[in-house]
């Protein structure tokens, strides 16, 4: 199992030396959010070249308001930048968002994806033919030089986990706990690859992660800043088959030794990369990070 860490662009300059300050220290992934603020990708081209070694993801990229052509044009241009260690994690986002604030419907969400997904994949080949139920793609894409990097889903339940193993590379989870790696996630979604004649799926899991003597004011912290996925129907259906009663519980925190054996059981579940958001005062923040660093090595 690989070791990443995940994150968001609060601020570009302190975004570009995190991403150096992992590659130097061995760590193989970077994951960024992509929401309403700065624009992840034109982020990740221009901050991330020149860091060999360091793969560098999308976590996630919506997909209703980007049409797959114009995407895969984007990731395309961002992985020629990258020498290709770009991973386009793309997600279908939630109805409170997509409808009140793009205008789109939210109507049958595993249909768009598989739609959107069979669009992206001909337009990151460079050439699409696609006329769809809701969406259409057709032409060519030159762009010199540029490999088509893996496209990973933010799939949770089991028919948009079907969909992604028959159509992309992996999933990129969130509020996605052991229990139901082991029940749904991981055979849900390796048996769709297998059925479709694909590879082994990846499976990357970000987590919130917490080094601390103090669990007690580690947890509030927690439930504090995490308690708006609690209200999200795809995120609490994750966390009821979790048994998990608020998002906070979701979050890795303890000593690095009880911390450092939680994420190693992962591992057993299949998941092929763990990536730790990093929480918590400063000093709990640089001693998980100092964690995350040595699990990498």
């Amino acid at each position: 199992m690989r070791i990443g860490i995940f994150d968001r662009v609060d601020d570009i300059e302190r975004t570009a030396a995190d991403l150096r300050a992992a590659a130097r220290d061995g760590i193989d992934s970077y994951w960024l959010t992509q929401a309403f603020g700065t624009d992840t990708l034109t982020v990740i081209g221009a901050v991330a070249r020149d860091l060999p070694g360091l793969r560098v993801g999308t976590a996630v990229v919506p997909v209703h308001p980007r049409h797959p052509m114009a995407l895969a044009q984007q990731a395309l241009t961002a992985n020629k930048l990258l020498d290709g260690r770009l991973a386009l994690g793309v997600g279908p986002s939630h109805p409170s968002v997509v409808e009140p604030c793009w205008g789109m419907s939210y109507d049958r969400p595993v249909r768009y994806m598989r739609e959107y997904l069979e669009a992206l994949n001909g337009a990151l080949s460079g050439r699409v033919r696609f006329t769809g139920e809701v969406l259409t793609a057709r032409g060519d894409l030159d762009v010199p030089g540029a490999a088509a990097p893996p496209v990973l889903v933010a799939a949770l339940g089991p028919r948009m986990l079907e969909a992604t193993g028959a159509l992309a590379d992996g999933t990129i989870t969130w509020m996605v706990g052991p229990r139901t790696l082991r029940d749904l996630t991981v055979p849900t979604i390796r048996r769709a690859a297998a059925e479709a004649g694909r590879p082994d799926p990846e499976i990357v899991v970000p987590m919130p992660v917490c080094v601390t003597g103090d669990v007690p004011a580690a947890l509030a912290v927690a439930e504090a800043e995490l308690e708006w996925y609690g209200t999200l129907p795809s995120y609490r259906a994750m966390l009821d088959r979790e048994g998990c009663e608020t998002p906070g519980r979701m979050a890795l925190i303890g000593s690095a030794d009880a911390v450092a054996s939680r994420i190693g059981a992962l591992a057993d579940l299949g998941v092929t990369t763990f990536a730790a958001k990093i929480f918590g005062t400063p000093d709990e923040r640089a001693a998980t990070r100092e964690l995350v660093a040595a699990l990498a090595r």
